[in-house]
């Protein structure tokens, strides 16, 4: 078995259920970088994370480290329409993804922290877990490669 198809298989294996689900699917109707939607966007940085974890020589928590990169930005809504509700999206949208995502999952504390902290430095808080600071990293990776349009 090669490394990608490994990689789909972790990922499935632990984020089946947040992939296959309703309000993430709608992810896929909204842009995130160029013209990446939100839901490529998650699953990228997911699988880069992912990847990531799979040379470091320490041990992780793959399930959390997954989940929360893919729900990273579960914020479910198009930033890119001026709305109050959404004004400084920047600095917002990781604590409402963080509150969508505990009313949709259930999540463990590195799921949390990787949500609410994947903005740092823009959110002063840093991340608390090595698998939050993958994630954080995986997301700059995912979000400069998407906004030149280079394909990863």
């Amino acid at each position: 078995m090669g490394l990608i198809e490994y990689m789909k298989i972790l990922i499935m294996a632990y984020g089946e259920d947040i992939i296959k689900s309703k309000y993430m699917q709608e992810q896929k109707k909204y842009i995130q970088h160029g013209n990446v939607s939100v839901f490529d966007h998650c699953v990228g940085v997911a699988s880069v994370a992912t990847y990531i974890s799979i040379f470091l020589p320490i041990k992780l928590n793959e399930r959390a480290l997954i989940r929360g990169a893919l729900l990273h930005d579960y914020f479910l809504y198009d930033w890119h329409i001026r709305d109050d509700s959404h004004k400084l999206h920047g600095f917002r949208h990781a604590k409402v993804a963080l509150i969508n995502a505990e009313r949709d999952f259930s999540l463990c504390k590195i799921e949390k922290d990787i949500i609410k902290k994947h903005m740092f430095p823009l959110n002063i808080a840093p991340p608390r877990y090595l698998e939050s600071i993958i994630v954080c990293i995986a997301d700059k990776i995912c979000a400069v490669l998407e906004t030149l349009s280079i394909s990863y």
